[in-house]
């Protein structure tokens, strides 16, 4: 392929009052990738609909939210937050779409999802963008089965919720600590085994965190050299056996802000290397 299709618009970035950059981040990514001249093509998202919300959340929690009546997952009402958050989901839902089109690999530049249940919001999350996607999906009649690849350094326990919820069997879940709690080796030389139990799915949406790192603030126990080679991993392994990829953003708290950066430019330098 020419350039990794990036689907980002203004729209998902908010600032609410919170220490998390989670919401401000995409900004800041795609200038930095920008800078970096990546051969990337900024794809404008469709916003996610209320519709497809509530297929992974229940119809008051989704609407709840969306009017400002109940606190999103930053623990406000902020009307900027919860305009951003179907744009948000429609970026990484969108990108799925542009994977599953060209067959390799799409990128939505996003964080916050995997902590968000079924009505529930909280950890930075309020909308569960991965299961909302899947859904989406699913209900399109694009997938069977989708796997889910959790590289966030805590636990989505949101995304099981939701499984447990809807008494899902489709979607593979995967979160990093189900092989490797906190220990770099096991973690990189179990990875390839792990991307390639996905062998069986027609997509894998990848959560390529940054707060594993080790001096993370909320992590962490990967250098900035593993958290690269977890990110060649996941892309080589996954093009390897012919499963299109979705890739987003996930937790980075370290400051300042650069750090965090650093570590999403390197998952976008792996990216390119494998499938430009």
């Amino acid at each position: 392929m020419d350039f990794i299709e990036v689907y980002y618009s203004p729209k998902q970035v908010s600032c609410p009052d919170s220490a998390s950059p989670s919401p401000r981040k995409p900004a800041w990514v795609v200038a930095d990738w920008i800078a970096q001249d990546f051969p990337i093509g900024i794809v404008e998202p469709l916003p996610a609909i209320r519709a497809q919300l509530a297929q992974a959340h229940s119809q008051n929690y989704v609407d709840g939210i969306l009017s400002c009546e109940l606190m999103n997952g930053f623990r406000g009402r902020q009307k900027e937050v919860a305009d951003s958050l179907a744009w948000t989901c429609g970026s990484l839902l969108s990108a799925a779409r542009g994977a599953l089109n060209n067959g390799l690999v799409a990128c939505s530049p996003t964080s916050g999802f995997h902590h968000a249940g079924v009505e529930s919001g909280y950890g930075y999350c309020t909308f569960n963008g991965l299961m909302v996607t899947a859904l989406a999906l699913k209900a399109e009649g694009k997938v069977r089965r989708v796997g889910i690849l959790d590289c966030d350094q805590h636990y989505g326990e949101g995304t099981a919720e939701i499984m447990a919820a809807l008494s899902i069997d489709w979607i593979r879940h995967v979160s990093q600590e189900h092989w490797s709690p906190d220990d770099a080796k096991p973690f990189i030389d179990k990875l390839p085994e792990v991307v390639r139990d996905f062998a069986d799915c027609d997509l894998l949406i990848y959560q390529a965190g940054a707060d594993p790192h080790i001096n993370d603030p909320l992590g962490g126990f990967l250098t900035t050299v593993e958290l690269a080679e977890r990110d060649r991993i996941v892309f080589s392994v996954a093009k390897s056996i012919g499963i299109p990829v979705v890739w987003n953003l996930a937790g980075g708290y370290q400051e300042p802000v650069s750090r965090v950066l650093e570590i999403h430019r390197n998952t976008m330098a792996a990216c390119v290397a494998e499938y430009v």
